[in-house]
């Protein structure tokens, strides 16, 4: 149960930081002006689930195969590279902007469908992998898929209360000195295994 606990801690630590700013974030913002929360939150949890339980998957797969010690070196290296994706930040386009305000569809479905779309390839389903190459994946899946979704609800919340005036930049600077933390203990870690 250990295991578990610490998978899922871990994932939602991580996952709920790089999601800070993040683009599908500044989606649920356009889409909570345009529909009611929980149709929103409800659409951000299905898509959420379908493209963490793929990156489980394959962070798995990659984790029975490969040494840990490596994995370990390589995921530090990457979150070094989430740390640099997350200080640059994410802007929505006019054209993004425009379906999450304009679609005709049932909300679920149009938030569902924009979120799964946003987040194949994105920082935090490639952080999923990652965490699922070192830990189990039920906690790793389950706890970064309520990490995302809480800081989406938070993005939504707050979003709501106090408009467009979020210190995004304070934001993108905090989470980003996370993910560099964190990487660079991986990375001392994993060195530490190798020699």
């Amino acid at each position: 149960m250990e295991g578990f606990l610490a998978a899922l801690v871990i994932s939602f630590g991580v996952i709920f930081v790089a999601e800070l700013g993040d683009k599908s974030q500044l989606m649920a913002l356009a889409f909570a002006t345009r529909y009611r929360p929980m149709p929103v939150l409800i659409g951000i949890t299905v898509a959420t689930t379908v493209v963490h339980l793929a990156s489980v998957a394959i962070g798995s797969g990659l984790g029975a195969v490969l040494p840990t010690d490596w994995i370990s070196l390589v995921a530090g290296v990457a979150f070094l590279g989430f740390a640099a994706w997350t200080l640059r930040g994410d802007t929505l386009t006019e054209e993004e902007r425009r379906k999450a305000e304009k679609t005709s569809r049932s909300a679920v479905v149009a938030v569902s469908v924009a979120f799964f779309l946003a987040e194949l390839g994105d920082k935090t389903m490639l952080a999923t992998i990652t965490l699922a190459t070192q830990h189990g994946w039920v906690g790793t899946w389950i706890g970064s898929t309520i990490g995302m979704v809480a800081a989406d609800t938070l993005a939504i919340l707050v979003g709501r209360l106090l408009g467009r005036r979020l210190p995004e930049k304070m934001i993108r600077f905090g989470a980003s000195a996370l993910f560099a933390i964190s990487g660079l203990w991986l990375i001392f870690e994993a060195v530490a295994e190798l020699t």
